[in-house]
């Protein structure tokens, strides 16, 4: 039989509609200035105070211009005021000239925004080893004051790249009496695999968080979420999540010892989440969410591999898109995931229908599983057996327009 998990009850109401703007003190705003064709390509966010902020980078080597400039600031003053972002164009690649742009950036925003360089965070996300136009960047900054520009649904359309949808989640919850909002937003399509990808993340709350909490939170979170992702096996050189908790609803500041932080905890957790999920579900050319769910590892670290192993398999990938039950593929991929595996224990189920059981294929019905494998979210639940431990991760289907997409990226 398989193990099943009890679920945990939300603490956390979900805002219709939230957004990155959701907690009380923040704005954001998008313009178009000629980094791309006609698309929104400049956005940004601004906090009304300097915010506690915490950070989550690409573990590729080359690390592109901005990100090395905002890791610098939010390591040395663990506080951030104004994020600003460019899509076309990754200033990645780019030696001495992308950092002196980047730079030149933060001065730029620190100026038109009168706040201090070290409190200003800069991403981009776009075409790799393209030096970076300048007047556009100076005609986005121009914009950052206007009020006819705050709009955040803007800031949404702004950061994207080949993404079909803007993704942008809100929760509330009551923490000292106080309401509490965590919101987020994102962009990612393409160049996603576990451990970051060509994701941009952004999470905002108006809760008093200790920045040292703020960055734990953050880390173990997006090896729960972000970092449990994948589309096509390529990571990126700009991935980075920023979480900027400004303080504004005055409850007494949280840490890991407050009576309430795992309730804020949980909502942080959701946010980030919906947010991986819908990148998943915006890979290049997908036409499904992929779930897979492992129960019964001896150790999170063994479920994890396991459920990265799945979803990043290509076969597996092509066989949902072609709605295939080949559970050969999953359990291929299970075998090969470095893991301490006893192949007598595993089951694995598509849906709702169990098709192998103690490692061997079962007779099952399969016009039942065609009726899952159609559908645009498929899960697949693998119970290993051998303890207690679980993990999550979400990718998506690998098509045709996978390839016609990225044949042409830079034309």
């Amino acid at each position: 039989m398989l193990t099943h998990i009890k679920k945990p009850v939300k603490t956390f109401h979900i805002l219709e509609d939230g957004h990155v703007t959701s907690p009380k003190g923040f704005t954001a705003g998008g313009v178009h200035t000629g980094l791309r064709k006609v698309a929104l390509d400049f956005g940004w966010i601004h906090s009304e105070i300097p915010a506690t902020a915490a950070g989550v980078y690409t573990l590729n080597s080359f690390q592109a211009a901005p990100l090395k400039l905002t890791k610098q600031h939010v390591d040395n003053g663990q506080q951030i005021q104004t994020i600003v972002v460019n899509s076309g164009n990754a200033n990645s690649c780019t030696g001495e000239d992308g950092l002196i742009k980047a730079q030149a950036t933060v001065e730029m925003v620190a100026k038109e925004k009168g706040i201090d360089e070290q409190l200003v965070a800069v991403a981009s996300t776009g075409i790799i080893g393209v030096p970076l136009p300048f007047e556009p960047i100076l005609k986005g900054v121009h914009y950052l004051n206007d009020p006819l520009c705050q709009n955040v649904m803007d800031f949404e359309r702004a950061i994207l790249t080949t993404d079909i949808e803007t993704k942008h989640v809100a929760v509330e919850l009551e923490i000292d009496g106080k309401t509490i909002t965590i919101g987020g937003a994102a962009k990612g399509s393409g160049m996603i695999h576990p451990n970051m990808a060509t994701m941009l993340g952004f999470i905002t709350t108006d809760a008093a968080v200790a920045s040292e909490s703020l960055e734990a939170a953050l880390k173990s979170t997006t090896n729960q979420t972000f970092n449990m992702i994948t589309v096509d096996g390529d990571s990126s050189t700009n991935d980075m999540v920023l979480a900027l908790a400004n303080g504004t609803q005055g409850n007494l500041l949280l840490t890991e010892n407050h009576p309430q932080w795992n309730k804020f905890l949980a909502g942080f957790q959701y946010v980030c989440q919906v947010l991986a999920k819908s990148i998943a579900r915006d890979g290049e050319g997908a036409t499904k969410l992929i779930e897979v769910e492992v129960l019964g590892a001896q150790t999170v670290e063994a479920a994890r591999a396991v459920a990265k192993s799945v979803i990043s398999s290509n076969l597996v990938k092509t066989a949902m898109y072609g709605s295939d039950a080949n559970w050969g593929r999953i359990i291929s991929a299970i075998g090969y995931s470095n893991q301490k595996i006893e192949p007598e224990r595993v089951h694995i189920s598509i849906g709702n229908t169990v098709v192998v059981e103690k490692g061997v294929g079962i007779p099952f019905d399969e016009e039942a599983v065609m009726l899952t494998l159609v559908k645009d979210e498929v899960k697949l639940l693998i119970d290993l057996q051998q303890s207690s431990y679980t993990a999550t991760a979400w990718g998506c289907d690998l098509t045709y327009d996978y390839i016609r997409i990225n044949s042409s990226y830079r034309t």
